[in-house]
């Protein structure tokens, strides 16, 4: 059901770009991509608690900070006012907790990410925006965990939905090429639920991700 609210709003924006299309000027560009390197901070947090079964008290789970890489299309309905997709391939993030020294688990993270934005143009060469939207996770590999020698004890809900902010800006050093400077939050996060005896049957707690997501990069409008 989320996917497919994801797909809807995606169909809605696409829907409009003949009516936005009308409104741009003849020397405007519509289009613009981006490539990001993205620094990924997760602002890791558990809640609903920590259950102990056969002993073991499963607490502190956390997911590891990773540097991703990411891109994203624009479309500008008037000069001001775009929506933009944001994209990357299957993450993997290690999860730690206190019940191994290394990762306890290693799930991927797909993250794609849907905004409209608003842009600031009368600068000059530097262009800052605003955005807010939805952002849609698919994680995989979920039983990927284990606990006490025990292979898929854990595992993590499929998805996850939320709300996901973001201020940036683009100094464009002519029409079609400039530097991007983004930061994005996100809110991101997944049941943990044991599998068996040892972990114990039922949920653990709620892993909070919630993103950090600053991130440089490349813009090319077209």
């Amino acid at each position: 059901m989320r996917l497919k609210s994801l797909v809807v709003a995606m169909a809605t924006v696409a829907s409009l770009a003949p009516i936005a299309s009308q409104a741009q000027s003849a020397e405007e560009n519509p289009w613009m991509v981006r490539v990001r390197a993205v620094d990924l901070l997760f602002q890791n947090g558990q809640s609903n608690g920590a259950s102990t079964a056969a002993g073991v008290q499963i607490n502190n789970v956390r997911a590891k900070n990773e540097i991703i890489p990411e891109f994203d299309i624009s479309y500008f309905f008037t000069k001001n006012i775009a929506a933009e997709l944001v994209l990357t391939y299957p993450q993997r993030v290690n999860v730690y907790s206190n019940l191994t020294p290394g990762p306890t688990g290693t799930i991927t993270a797909l993250p794609p990410s849907l905004l409209l934005q608003y842009h600031f143009t009368e600068l000059g060469a530097i262009k800052p925006y605003v955005g807010a939207g939805v952002n849609y996770t698919i994680f995989g590999n979920r039983n990927n965990f284990s606990v006490g020698g025990n292979s898929n004890a854990l595992t993590v809900d499929q998805s996850s939905f939320g709300f996901v902010g973001q201020v940036g800006a683009d100094y464009m050093f002519d029409k079609h090429w400039g530097m991007n400077v983004d930061v994005k939050y996100a809110t991101m996060s997944t049941n943990v639920t044991g599998q068996n005896a040892l972990a114990g049957v039922g949920n653990i707690g709620k892993l909070t991700l919630n993103p950090w997501m600053p991130a440089v990069g490349v813009t090319y409008k077209f």
